[in-house]
């Protein structure tokens, strides 16, 4: 069997409202998929993570620089074709854009895998720890609208959450220590004394500032503080650590097993967020793992993205051992992001309806068990919506 083809598509539409994070707001949905071709039929499905115009820069990664350098290989000599690409591309950028566009060419070889042997990835990565996930649900996004407008949402939106059935709930912050702290206290009121909630900062704050939203969110017993300082500032995430009354979380902005080595030696965070659609795929995301794992560090994946996103992290979730183990091990969870997402409810052939589940079956996901990722993406969605 050889690799014939590697077509990237690149699927974008506007939103239904303007909504944002600390860096920006956006008014576009978008998602890479990158789709592997072989001579026996077998198609493989992946997905890179990056949005907008960097999905475009990427495209040309895949198929102008990465697809050359695989056509006619082997796609179940997934290793191989992960070091001669990573090898070749070495001089040009061990981190970014070029691991996330390998990462989606990596996936998609995985899926070409399961379908070759008729198994499910997880089976592949050694098999099934749950064979069903915990969901949480992240919304209350920002917006430009006054803090105190914004407050009153978010107590609202925080209990929608709540009671769609998800086990824990997550904000974002950006607007300064002051304001996010309002905002943070606005979430623990719309959930309650008892649930958990968790506040991104994507790296907004100086080492000062997230000591300061640190300790009022150790108050109100927050379960982690996700991105408070800069990827760069490794002692930073040492000295929060260190000093906060709350988990310290973050990793979404790493790339490979070398700068994770980084991160994990440095022992910044109390839980690791890996990104397998940009560290480097399946094939790397394993190896972070074990990084993890082998620095005693609890993994809550970072997903981003469409539903191929999704069941790639469900495959991941399931395999992924308990650390520690015991007879009510930590559990993992997956990241669901609940604001307007097309390529997540209408990509597949078969939809994922993860809602649903989620509220029938105590905040809980199913893994899917088909070959490879499990599921099909729609050719007539993807053609609605390709920008690129």
């Amino acid at each position: 069997m050889k690799i014939t083809r590697i077509t990237s598509h690149v699927l974008e539409y506007d939103l239904p409202e303007t909504l944002g994070y600390s860096q920006q707001y956006y008014t576009k949905r978008s998602a890479h998929l990158v789709e592997v071709e072989t001579n026996q039929g077998l198609t493989g499905w992946g997905e890179c993570f990056g949005p907008g115009n960097i999905a475009r820069a990427n495209k040309g990664i895949v198929e102008g620089v990465i697809q050359p350098m695989v056509l006619g290989m082997d796609p179940m000599a997934r290793d191989v074709i992960w070091h001669k690409v990573y090898n070749l591309m070495r001089d040009h950028g061990q981190k970014g854009m070029p691991m996330q566009a390998l990462s989606g060419v990596d996936i998609a070889l995985w899926d070409i895998a399961g379908k070759v042997t008729d198994q499910p990835i997880y089976k592949l990565l050694g098999g099934a720890h749950r064979t069903d996930v915990p969901v949480y649900g992240y919304g209350m996004m920002l917006r430009p609208e006054p803090v105190a407008d914004l407050a009153a949402r978010f107590i609202d939106e925080a209990a929608q959450i709540r009671d769609a059935g998800f086990t824990a709930t997550k904000m974002k912050v950006g607007f300064g220590p002051k304001d996010d702290i309002r905002l943070a206290e606005a979430v623990r009121k719309g959930v309650g004394d008892d649930f958990r909630f968790m506040v991104d900062a994507n790296h907004c704050y100086t080492t000062a500032d997230a000591f300061t939203v640190g300790r009022a969110l150790g108050d109100m017993d927050a379960y982690w503080f996700e991105e408070p300082v800069a990827p760069e500032d490794l002692n930073g995430y040492r000295e929060l650590r260190e000093r906060l009354n709350v988990n310290i979380s973050g990793g979404e902005a790493e790339f490979g097993r070398w700068g994770w080595r980084a991160i994990l030696e440095n022992r910044g965070l109390d839980i690791a967020q890996p990104e397998v659609c940009a560290l480097g795929g399946i094939t790397e995301y394993q190896r972070v793992l074990a990084l993890a794992h082998a620095h005693h560090t609890p993994v809550v994946n970072h997903v981003w993205g469409s539903a191929v996103a999704i069941a790639t992290n469900l495959h991941l979730l399931a395999a992924m051992p308990p650390l520690p183990g015991g007879l009510h091990p930590w559990e993992p969870m997956l990241e669901f992001d609940t604001t307007h997402n097309a390529f997540r409810d209408k990509l597949l052939t078969k939809p994922l309806n993860i809602q649903q589940h989620v509220k029938n079956n105590n905040g809980r996901m199913p893994v899917p068990n088909g070959p490879g990722l499990g599921v099909d993406p729609d050719r007539s969605v993807i053609d609605h919506y390709k920008v690129a």
